[in-house]
């Protein structure tokens, strides 16, 4: 297993993540996560759409949850998009959350059992078992159009170059 250090940071301190780093151009690899009611959900389910990959530490937290309302908004201007949101929440503790925040644009989706995006995406923080923040944008054939690995995990991504990339492509 690959393991990447000094990319990104968890409060200040730098932190290991495995897997590949995904650049724009790559193959997008399919991979298999839970959706609320603990049903399979794969990339490839949603073939000839513009996917957004939402990778969050936690729903639980102040940041992961703006970023998934940002984009829960963000998706009524988006035409043949779909919004992953994925961390290693239970999908019950996703389940509430998007009951109680009204989240029903974006897929909120769990990687808690295999961790089959996070290793795929490199996006696993190996001393956590987190998922790191980082957002990819796939288009319609299946190809990596947009990668941001955010530096330091508190922070937000760059919604702007996210939607600019997604608009690029519909």
């Amino acid at each position: 297993m690959q393991k990447r250090v000094n990319e990104v940071t968890m409060g200040g301190s730098a932190v290991t993540l495995l897997g590949p780093k995904m650049k724009v151009g790559d193959l997008a690899p399919d991979f298999v996560v839970q959706d609320v009611a603990m049903n399979a959900v794969k990339l490839s389910d949603f073939k000839g759409k513009v996917r957004i990959i939402n990778s969050v530490p936690s729903i639980d937290t102040s940041v992961c949850s703006a970023q998934v309302h940002h984009f829960n908004v963000a998706a009524a201007n988006l035409k043949n998009t779909v919004i992953f949101s994925i961390s290693v929440d239970l999908p019950f503790a996703l389940r509430r959350y998007c009951a109680a925040e009204g989240i029903d644009a974006v897929k909120v989706t769990s990687d808690h059992k295999e961790l089959d995006f996070g290793l795929k995406y490199g996006v696993v923080i190996a001393e956590k078992r987190l998922l790191t923040r980082a957002v990819f944008v796939i288009d319609q054939q299946g190809k990596i159009a947009y990668v941001e690995y955010v530096k330091e995990v508190s922070n937000e991504p760059d919604y702007d170059k996210v939607l600019a990339a997604v608009k690029a492509l519909v």
